[in-house]
């Protein structure tokens, strides 16, 4: 990756609340790219740059309402998929990009295959790594104990700091402490919920490298925006991709997902790619983490292409 490319950074005021932070990266006459973060709440980060090829690709990264660079840094006020929806046809508009091709990871699949059930004219093709779909039986399973045969260790440290005579639900709780508890409980409650993320998204981590991966980004944001959303069901109708999917049949689509992904079972990505017209489909030996090899490896390889 040439790290000599033009760059243009700046704030867009979406509303009168949040501004969203976005880098544009590449060559003016590159084929154009929008990068779309996961989490929620993730932001994107220099790592992220290393898929494409700045001499020939022209690349949108930005970060979402209340995540990372964006002001103001982790409010869940006016902060709803629909929004986050908004704030991308903002951003293009005033960038004055009428198409573009859309690279999302893991939630970054969610809010792009949204994206483009609302506005299919926009976009050229799609590219999701590590579906996530964005439904009940989806949330249910990352949050309710769907990895706990998997992750018997990881599951009970993160269930276990909800007490359960509150009737609260796990992101109902955590939730509740990041934003209104004392401010050790706030840091106490952000980084068990990343701990737990990042402790399954890849077999074999060890607790330095999930320390490493923690610390890479702004880990607040993410629990944050993960609660509030996966506690709302990603404020969309239950089954709200897989229902609209016939108005991407015009939309070429790759995927690109780990066999062993315990955040986001490999099934959901078949599932998508059966239903798609136009899906090509790569299951790569690999959890859910885009730095696994082979993950890594498809993708440059697709954008390279």
């Amino acid at each position: 990756m040439s790290t000599d490319y033009p760059i243009q950074t700046g704030y867009l005021k979406v509303s009168e609340l949040h501004e969203i932070y976005y880098e544009v990266c590449g060559a003016d006459d590159g084929e154009i790219y929008l990068f779309v973060h996961g989490g929620p709440g993730a932001g994107f980060s220099e790592h992220d740059k290393r898929f494409f090829d700045f001499k020939k690709h022209k690349v949108v990264f930005f970060d979402q309402r209340g995540s990372a660079k964006s002001k103001p840094f982790g409010s869940i006020k006016e902060n709803t998929t629909q929004d986050l929806v908004n704030d991308i046809n903002a951003l293009l508009s005033y960038l004055k990009i009428e198409k573009i091709n859309i690279f999302g990871g893991s939630w970054g699949t969610t809010l792009s295959l949204i994206f483009a059930i609302q506005n299919p004219e926009k976009v050229k093709n799609l590219l999701l790594r590590g579906v996530f779909l964005g439904d009940k039986k989806s949330i249910d399973h990352y949050l309710n104990g769907g990895v706990e045969n998997e992750f018997p260790k990881e599951w009970s440290r993160f269930k276990g700091n909800v007490p359960t005579d509150l009737g609260l639900t796990i992101p109902a709780y955590y939730l509740d402490q990041m934003l209104n508890g004392s401010p050790e409980n706030k840091k106490f409650f952000c980084y068990e919920w990343v701990f737990y993320e990042i402790s399954i998204f890849k077999k074999g981590i060890t607790e330095n490298e999930i320390e490493a991966v923690i610390n890479e980004f702004p880990f607040e944001s993410l629990a944050i925006m993960e609660a509030h959303y996966l506690g709302n069901n990603c404020f969309i109708e239950d089954n709200y991709i897989l229902d609209n999917i016939k108005l991407l049949d015009n939309i070429p689509t790759i995927i690109v997902h780990g066999k062993y992904d315990a955040i986001c079972p490999v099934q959901y990505a078949e599932t998508l790619h059966h239903k798609l017209k136009r899906s090509t489909l790569y299951i790569e030996n690999a959890g859910h983490s885009d730095s696994e090899p082979g993950i890594e490896q498809t993708i440059i390889e697709i954008l390279n292409q």
